[in-house]
């Protein structure tokens, strides 16, 4: 099947098979691989993109799914891009990604870009969050190194100024 997806700014049309994943179609595809599987059941958030500004989980969702959608990758948080449109080349970092340095809320970091993502996706949703309800919106983003008072930290620390 043909499909058209704007990935970070970028449209990209491709002829993908309807069974094909959002995950492996970023991943495979387009060569994003930021983006990470995890358990491809929906479990632990690895995978999580934003499609249309929403966090989604890019395992459970088919890359014909994403038709006509605007998706942005961890990759697609960072900005090289100048005013006059051209790149820098060096990455001006979201300030999630910043925090997430900053903070260390990370082990391994497997799991950082899904966490970074929702953590994006979580503030704008509630830009002032108490502790627990960190905790509570992200949930559904597992870290198997259990860094998670550090992600909450840093989630914290960017509360009220998230863009």
């Amino acid at each position: 099947m043909d499909v058209s997806m704007t990935v970070n700014g970028s449209t990209h049309a491709n002829d993908v098979e309807p069974r094909t994943l959002l995950v492996h179609h970023l991943r495979d595809g387009l060569g994003l691989t930021g983006t990470n599987i995890g358990c491809d059941s929906s479990s632990c958030g690895a995978c999580t993109v934003h499609m249309n500004g929403e966090s989604v989980k890019s395992c459970t969702v088919l890359a014909v799914q994403a038709d006509g959608q605007d998706i942005t990758t961890i990759e697609g948080l960072a900005d090289t891009a100048r005013s006059d449109g051209s790149s820098t080349g060096d990455m001006d970092w979201h300030p999630m990604q910043e925090a997430f340095q900053q903070c260390h809320a990370l082990q391994c970091g497997y799991c950082t870009p899904g966490m970074v993502m929702a953590s994006v996706s979580f503030l704008k949703e509630n830009p002032n969050p108490t502790e627990a309800q960190i905790r509570e919106g992200l949930e559904g983003n597992l870290c198997r190194c259990t860094g998670y008072h550090n992600i909450v930290k840093a989630v914290e620390s960017v509360a009220g100024g998230a863009s």
